[in-house]
């Protein structure tokens, strides 16, 4: 069996937000095809860490790496082309409010260096169909239900064939019933096509019916769950 290819790594890393470190000594390694939650109560780095991946927070100590990037001494100019290589989702949808689903997904694909127009329509199509949201292309955001929003979200993050998707809460706005058919679709882009998801969440029903790899953060620590381990999730928001 080939080895596994390595996409996201960190060693003895400090984590911050802002200038207050949050997590020390992070370890984490992530492959293709890995499905990989990051848990914790509120306000025990788990976002932070997501933030430090997209290059949003700098990396000061230890090493990281995420797509061939060295986070530590990464330029300004080579941000945009990490993040040309992730899909990123949140948990508010972000998107253009004043522009219909189509027109949101070819701003992204004009703004990554898209220019032939069969090719970006094609595109659209293809990340539409693989949501279910084909038939929505020409309805305005506001016009769709959470769920559907989510999935315009999620086929935005596919636009680029990305190696791995970060979702941060991308459930947390949802109802049970919504957020069971975005995690259907989630660990189908995963199996089917070995994108590695890291997924941000607090909602114990979603890593245990969606099985995969569990990062612990508590005590200023990340660590991957061990056998047995009881997480303890209370007075999350």
């Amino acid at each position: 069996m080939e080895n596994p290819t390595l996409i996201i790594s960190f060693r003895n890393a400090d984590i911050v937000n802002g200038e207050t470190k949050v997590i020390y000594g992070l370890n984490m390694d992530i492959y293709k095809g890995d499905f990989v939650y990051i848990v914790g109560k509120v306000g025990t780095g788990k976002t932070s860490i997501i933030r430090t991946m997209i290059a949003e927070n700098p990396l000061t100590k230890g090493k990281g790496s995420v797509c061939g990037y060295d986070l530590q001494n990464i330029k300004e100019k080579e941000i945009p082309y990490l993040r040309r290589k992730l899909g990123v989702v949140f948990q508010d949808f972000q998107l253009l409010m004043d522009r219909n689903v189509e027109e949101n997904l070819r701003f992204v694909l004009k703004a990554t260096g898209w220019k032939d127009e069969t090719a970006i329509s094609q595109r659209i199509s293809m990340v539409l169909r693989a949501v279910g949201m084909e038939l929505k292309a020409h309805k305005m955001p506001h016009q769709l239900s959470g769920g559907e929003q989510q999935r315009v979200a999620i086929a935005r993050s596919l636009l680029n064939d990305p190696q791995v998707i970060i979702a941060d809460e991308p459930t947390g706005n949802l109802d049970n019933e919504t957020a069971d058919g975005i995690m259907r679709l989630l660990t189908g882009i995963n199996r089917e096509k070995g994108t590695a998801i890291v997924m941000v969440t607090h909602n114990r029903q979603i890593f245990e019916k969606y099985p995969g790899r569990v990062m612990i953060c508590k005590d200023e620590t990340c660590t991957e769950q061990q056998a047995d381990e009881v997480i303890d999730l209370e007075l999350t928001i």
